[in-house]
């Protein structure tokens, strides 16, 4: 069973940085690729994603700003987030996903609220 768990979330002024932590617990970590989205259940929208093969992807607003990583010895995906903007405001949920014989297979965090305000 896999388990996903978000830490590094707090208050910071605008302009600021906050590195985010997923901690992974099960097994093959190096097989899935991880996702960082946030917002509510209904309507999450993707901000980063590090593939198995290390390949990255952002969405526009976090191009440049933000930084995702992975160790895999570790089992840790961390999202390095500077010059952080109010509108960067969210609860931030990490995402591990892979393909299986029926499709994908998907584990979501809990989530780490993230707060930009002077």
């Amino acid at each position: 069973q896999v388990q996903l768990v978000e830490s590094g979330g707090g208050l910071v002024q605008p302009g600021g940085s906050l590195r985010l932590s997923c901690t992974f617990s099960g097994t093959d970590f190096g097989t899935y690729n991880i996702a960082w989205y946030k917002g509510p259940v209904k309507g999450r929208e993707f901000v980063a994603e590090i593939s198995i093969r290390n390949r990255r992807t952002y969405e526009d607003h976090a191009m440049g700003r933000f930084t995702l990583s992975r160790d895999n010895a570790k089992n840790l995906a961390s999202l390095e987030m500077t010059m952080l903007r109010p509108e960067d405001t969210d609860v931030y949920y990490c995402c591990a996903e892979k393909r299986s014989d029926s499709g994908f297979v998907t584990y979501w965090g809990q989530g780490t609220q993230v707060t930009v305000s002077s």
